[in-house]
């Protein structure tokens, strides 16, 4: 049994619906996170800034003694999950999980996949959906907007800057039969009451933040790193840049206000 917390990082706050589900099924688990606020979004980014930026973010959390690492970010996940995947502890990306939670959900073998510019057009989550199954017919869309729209505050159904947007963005995959939509970026399930009303009630949707929590309770579970505290885990947020709307942004990803300690870092010096 492992007391240490898990390290939980993304380019923004979106990677705190991650964290809210790993509060739901690891409640008594320690969780440290880092929002990269100050640089976000990572999707518009050069593939070598990508990783750059990922090194900074894991050496970061290594720095803390965490027990594993779950990169809530889809554009690293997509891009540079080899930083990762060079720990000497379990790492999480929420790339794989996903692609396997929408091939077993999909019935007419037609997935589409929304992502940051950068997830998509890396071709990560098709290579991994053909790889599970062949006849899977994948069409992606990159809708770049999203992320700046949920950090910014517009994430309310009602919205319609919002729902503009997800008109534009999604109408091609609408056009294309899906059945399965995979939200390949941890910032889309807070706006994701105007993409299943977009898309319809026939299409299910796939969230890459609950998918990535349940791949680490399996993996912390596997390796014998669970913790044995019967109390609640005791939890730490960091981040590159306090914005004013930090806190309501904040709470929306997580369902409540953001519980435990609270620190702004320069990410660059760690």
């Amino acid at each position: 049994m492992d007391r240490r917390p898990i390290g939980v990082f993304d380019s923004g706050l979106g990677g705190l619906t991650t964290v809210r589900q790993l509060l739901r099924i690891l409640p008594n688990e320690s969780i440290l996170y880092f929002g990269d606020t100050g640089r976000v979004p990572y999707g518009n980014r050069g593939r070598d800034t990508i990783i750059r930026y990922a090194q900074q973010d894991v050496r970061f959390l290594m720095k803390h003694d965490v027990k594993a690492v779950v990169a809530a970010c889809g554009t690293v996940s997509s891009v540079a999950h080899d930083v990762g995947d060079a720990l000497p502890i379990p790492f999480i990306d929420v790339l794989r999980p996903t692609a396997k939670a929408a091939a077993r959900a999909s019935k007419n073998r037609r997935i589409g996949v929304i992502g940051t510019s950068a997830t998509v057009s890396s071709g990560s989550y098709r290579r991994e959906l053909l790889k599970l199954d062949p006849a899977i017919a994948v069409a992606e869309q990159a809708c770049p907007l999203f992320v700046p729209l949920v950090e910014s505050g517009f994430v309310s159904p009602e919205e319609p800057v919002t729902r503009l947007v997800a008109e534009r963005y999604l109408a091609p995959l609408r056009d294309a039969g899906i059945d399965t939509l995979i939200l390949g970026c941890t910032h889309f399930p807070i706006i994701s009451e105007t993409i299943r009303d977009v898309m319809g009630p026939d299409v299910t949707l796939v969230d890459a933040g609950r998918e990535a929590a349940e791949s680490c309770r399996k993996l912390l579970e596997e390796n014998g790193l669970l913790t044995d505290s019967a109390s609640p885990g005791e939890h730490r947020f960091f981040v590159s840049d306090l914005t004013e709307s930090f806190y309501d942004v904040a709470a929306l990803c997580l369902g409540r206000a953001v519980p435990g300690e609270l620190e702004r870092i320069d990410i660059e010096t760690v």
